[in-house]
């Protein structure tokens, strides 16, 4: 039943353009040199996508969190994810074809860190951004695209 609802169907489609748009985004950004940019390009575009779309993940992790706290169904939580891995997979293949070879976007670990602290890092950076948009989320108040936002903005800094 839940398949021939406009509702899931729209849900997935959110999150299709939801992450092709910031996976884009971030992409686009990383081109530039330094973390600044794509840091505050990533916070700007979760904090619209969740102003216009009305706060899809955009971001497996996040789903997975709300699969784990029973906010999301399997069948929803699973179409996210697959929508999600399209969405990014879509706008990695348009940035590798309008980006120049030499362009480098792919994150490395710093010369001081290591894969360990890397990892520590992106897990409380992920855990500060789901915090926030369960916050957001439960509130449903007109700053939730500025709290997810920063999040995002604050964890990419961070990290």
């Amino acid at each position: 039943q839940e398949l021939r609802s406009g509702r899931f169907w729209r849900g997935v489609l959110a999150e299709v353009a939801a992450t092709l748009i910031f996976v884009g985004v971030v992409l686009g950004a990383s081109a530039a040199p330094g973390p600044l940019a794509p840091a505050l390009a990533g916070g700007l575009a979760a904090g619209g996508l969740v102003c216009t779309l009305g706060g899809p993940q955009a971001n497996p992790a996040l789903t997975l969190a709300l699969l784990c706290t029973r906010k999301l169904s399997a069948l929803r939580g699973a179409a996210g994810v697959l929508a999600q891995c399209a969405g990014a997979t879509l706008a990695s293949a348009a940035a590798r074809a309008a980006l120049p070879d030499h362009a480098g976007l792919v994150t490395r670990v710093s010369v001081e860190g290591t894969a360990g602290t890397a990892l520590a890092w992106e897990t409380f950076a992920t855990f500060q951004l789901a915090l926030a948009a369960f916050a957001a989320a439960e509130h449903t108040a007109p700053q939730a695209g500025l709290a997810v936002g920063s999040a995002v903005a604050a964890g990419a800094l961070a990290a």
